[in-house]
Formats: C-alpha cells, sequence, structure tokens
C-alpha cells in the first residue's frame, strides 16, 4: 500500500506541475492590450522623424536618422515647429538620439521604439497631449480620475476644500470651467 501511495502521489504532483506550467505559458503567452495614448507622444515624434526622412533608404541610415531627429529637436527648441509637449519630449530623446536611431534604422515600430528606450527613462511614455475638458459632460468627467481632476483644479488655481467624493470634484470642476483656457493635466 505504501508503495502504491507514493506512485500516486508522485502522479498528481506531476500532473499539477505540468498544469501550473501550461497556465503560466498561456497567460505570459497572451497579447497585451495596448491604451492608444501609450506614449503617445513619443510616437508622433518618432513618426514626424521618419517623415522628415521621406524613403525607406534614408530612414534606416543612423546618421541620418541622428541628424532628423536633432533637426527636428531643434526646430521644436526655435518654436517653429511642435508645442511644450513635443519639447518635453525632445528634452528626453535628444541626449539619447543614437540609441533612438539603431532600433528606428532596423524597422521597428515607433510604439516599440519608446518602450524600449522608456525602460532606461521612464518619463518617455508619461508625457501624454492634454485632454480637452471644455464642454465635457459628467458622464464624460467621470471617467477621469481623482488624480487628473484635482490637477485640472489645481491648473485653473482652484481649491477644492472639502471635497472628497469623485462626484464633488467633477462638479467643481465643471463650475469652474469658465477658467479653464486649455487645460493640460
Amino acid at each position: 500500500h505504501k508503495t502504491r501511495y507514493t506512485m500516486t502521489f508522485q502522479m498528481k504532483s506531476i500532473v499539477i506541475g505540468a498544469l501550473l506550467l501550461l497556465a503560466s505559458t498561456l497567460s505570459s503567452a497572451a497579447p497585451a492590450r495596448s491604451n492608444p495614448q501609450e506614449c503617445e507622444v513619443c510616437i508622433k515624434v518618432m513618426s514626424e522623424v521618419l517623415g522628415r526622412l521621406g524613403s525607406k533608404e534614408d530612414q534606416r541610415d543612423k546618421s541620418k536618422l541622428e541628424a532628423a531627429l536633432g533637426g527636428y529637436c531643434s526646430d521644436v527648441a526655435s518654436g517653429k515647429i511642435g508645442a511644450s509637449k513635443e519639447k518635453k519630449m525632445c528634452y528626453y530623446l535628444d541626449p539619447i538620439k543614437r540609441a533612438v536611431a539603431q532600433p528606428l534604422s532596423l524597422g521597428m515600430p515607433e510604439l516599440k521604439v519608446c518602450k524600449r528606450i522608456s525602460k532606461e527613462n521612464p518619463e518617455i511614455c508619461t508625457v501624454k497631449y492634454p485632454l480637452k475638458t471644455e464642454k465635457m459632460e459628467a458622464k464624460d468627467l467621470s471617467k477621469l480620475r481623482v488624480k487628473q481632476l484635482k490637477a485640472i483644479l489645481a491648473d485653473r488655481g482652484v481649491d477644492c476644500k472639502g471635497c472628497v467624493e469623485k462626484e464633488e470634484f467633477i462638479r467643481k470642476v465643471q463650475e469652474t470651467e469658465h477658467l479653464g483656457g486649455g487645460d493640460e493635466f
């Protein structure tokens, strides 16, 4: 009986181990859903830099990519093109032009390049375009996080004393809508 019990226990252990291995493999192989706003400014900058080069042959040349990125960031800094978000992105990208040009020259998609360089500098994918809050309804504002609602109020110079619930922040954002020209958070 002892050997039969030991064999049954071993078989169950092997089956459970195999099932756990299979489950972990399947869960890691499942495609991650990407947020459409993830790395949005970085992707736009990469696309515009590639667009400046035109031909695929030029897009494969690392030195031309570096020069195009430098030129783009110079234009942004001088105010010829772009806005504050592109300027911030260039602040992060300009020192690492070579690291950015390498994967782009190999034809890697912009999102993958942005994710790769954000591993070294996590701020890269945190730069986002502002969400326009003008004439937003309560149902739209309710999709925002409290942190974002607080940021909108802070940009407007409004303090929401006594606000605890999300609905109170939404109400305050709507009440102070006339104060916000172009809200960024």
